[in-house]
């Protein structure tokens, strides 16, 4: 569903642009649904996230008051003016967990299934389906954390987010996605890469988000931070080889 308002946007051309990428045959359960939601949030404007936004509350006051647990707040932004509360990104760098860690054990102990998870925080959602029940496993679970982790080991975490912002400066194409899909490539190991173009995508997942696309010179502070996401306990989708000891190049 995709919502267009105002005289910014060329609603005509919008529409040009979806019928080249839509289908002539959409699916009817999923346009169902879709018109199922948007009546509930018609009829019920004013209270239907009431619930939530409660929970959302209570959930960020407990998370607070646990040692060594983070929680992402508006102070964290200067310059924006709200972020979705039923949202809740915590990190437990003072612990020394990295994300994927954090998620596991969540899992493992209260079998908390999280939104997104990233190298060094997880994001759960409340929604309209959340009880009071899930909030208080969900604290409990980070309570769990933080009474099995000694702290603080900040430093370690630390070095962590410096190898993750590293990997996302100086990026450099060379090729266009499409010049790549016509290039000739060659496989070399993943140490001898750096400073060659990538012939491929390569994404560490979760969260899903591209590092290397197609065209781009390969760094030595992108291969590092590959690394340290395969040590965490993430996986690279889009790679050719699964392992990642040897990487797709242009030639």
């Amino acid at each position: 569903m995709l919502h267009v308002s105002g005289d910014k946007v060329d609603k005509e051309r919008v529409s040009a642009c979806l019928r080249t990428l839509q289908s002539t045959s959409p699916s009817y359960l999923l346009l169902a649904s879709l018109d199922a939601a948007r009546a509930q949030l018609s009829d019920k404007k004013d209270t239907v996230f009431n619930n939530a936004l409660d929970l959302a509350i209570k959930a960020r006051t407990s998370i607070t008051n646990i040692p060594g647990i983070s929680l992402l707040g508006r102070s964290s932004f200067s310059n924006s003016t709200a972020i979705d509360p039923l949202r809740l990104t915590v990190g437990a760098r003072e612990l020394g967990l990295s994300g994927f860690e954090a998620d596991e054990r969540l899992y493992a102990n209260q079998g908390i299934v999280t939104e997104l998870v990233e190298s060094n925080s997880i994001t759960l959602t409340i929604n309209l389906g959340t009880c009071e029940e899930h909030i208080q496993r969900l604290v409990s679970g980070l309570k769990q954390l933080s009474s099995e982790v000694s702290f603080p080991i900040l430093p370690k975490a630390s070095a962590r987010m410096s190898v993750k912002a590293d990997a996302f400066t100086d990026i450099s194409v060379r090729l266009t996605p499409r010049e790549v899909f016509f290039a000739k490539k060659r496989r070399v190991d993943i140490r001898d890469s750096v400073g060659q173009v990538s012939g491929e995508l390569i994404c560490p997942y979760p969260p899903g988000v591209p590092l290397l696309i197609p065209g781009e010179v390969i760094t030595h502070e992108a291969l590092d931070y590959l690394e340290l996401v395969v040590r965490q306990g993430g996986s690279i989708t889009g790679a050719s080889d699964p392992e990642l000891s040897s990487i797709l190049v242009c030639i």
